[in-house]
């Protein structure tokens, strides 16, 4: 089970589209609720009941359940049906039904900040397969900072929330079967190469398909419905959420690399090296101040 990481804004929904070219995997948009569900215990009957009300009512705020297209009296009926029932059945069970939608017998995940949780999604879906997609922080910080879920402006407060992904997930993840790291530079590079890299780790036959994401992703992205808080606040439109994906719309182009030469200002860049130049020159990236 692919499961794709990385910090927001490192074109982890282009791979997610990408990958679900593929005929026979299927990857919804980002479902935030398996390290909640991860955390649920207790006796079995209470426990499907409050596996369902996680799912399908997360994140709390904001719940993102009307992104999968699926009915909460399904999933709950399909729990039900688990004997015995555990997180990870159902899990499985809400992936597989995403799938069935789509005519497919695999399934994937997509959710940038499982970066910070791959140890306890290991434990629980011992199936993941964890591709931990990286991009210059430089770049990801210029995009990053223009969205409604940007954890700040600041060049240091995005420097930090950068590496701390980017560094957890190597922690957890490096030397292990189970993952792998590429490059948004080399996947928007060279294609073919990545995704057959990415087929071979997977255990997943090659598909063309693979290569035409963009035929599919406007039909793929009509799922990311209008997000609300629970009071009924818009918190990003439809179509926020559409332009925020814009370019995954488009074959993958290597016209986005290094664009934070022109969005970042010369202190901006200053500041971001200051806390996140060693990370960048360990992932082989160039500083452009010496300090």
């Amino acid at each position: 089970m692919p499961i794709i990481v990385g910090a927001p804004r490192s074109g982890t929904t282009l791979l997610r589209l990408m990958l679900d070219a593929h005929p026979d995997l299927a990857i919804p948009p980002e479902t935030s609720f398996v390290v909640a569900a991860s955390a649920l215990n207790g006796s079995t009957n209470d426990l499907r009941a409050r596996f369902v009300d996680t799912v399908t009512a997360y994140p709390p705020h904001a719940p993102n359940w009307e992104d999968f297209g699926l009915a909460r009296e399904a999933l709950a009926e399909a729990v039900q049906a688990l004997e015995p029932f555990t997180v990870a059945d159902g899990l499985r069970t809400f992936y597989r039904l995403y799938a069935q939608r789509f005519g497919k017998p695999r399934w994937g995940e997509k959710t940038p900040d499982y970066s910070l949780h791959i140890g306890a999604i290991a434990t629980l879906l011992p199936e993941a397969r964890f591709i931990h997609l990286i991009r210059d922080g430089r770049d990801v910080v210029a995009s990053w900072r223009q969205q409604w879920f940007s954890p700040g402006h600041e060049p240091e407060v995005l420097a930090r929330a950068w590496m701390d992904r980017v560094l957890a997930a190597r922690n957890a993840g490096l030397g292990r079967t189970h993952y792998i790291e590429i490059f948004y530079e080399d996947l928007v590079a060279r294609p073919e190469a990545v995704l057959r890299q990415l087929c071979d780790f997977l255990d997943l036959p090659w598909s063309n398909q693979l290569l035409n994401h963009q035929e599919r992703a406007p039909q793929r992205l009509e799922e990311h419905r209008t997000r609300r808080s629970l009071d009924g606040t818009v918190i990003a439109s439809h179509a926020q959420r559409l332009r925020q994906q814009r370019r995954t719309m488009e074959r993958p182009g290597v016209e986005r690399i290094g664009s934070w030469r022109e969005e970042l200002s010369e202190e901006e860049v200053r500041d971001f090296e200051r806390v996140a130049g060693g990370l960048l020159v360990e992932l082989g990236y160039e500083l452009h101040n010496h300090h």
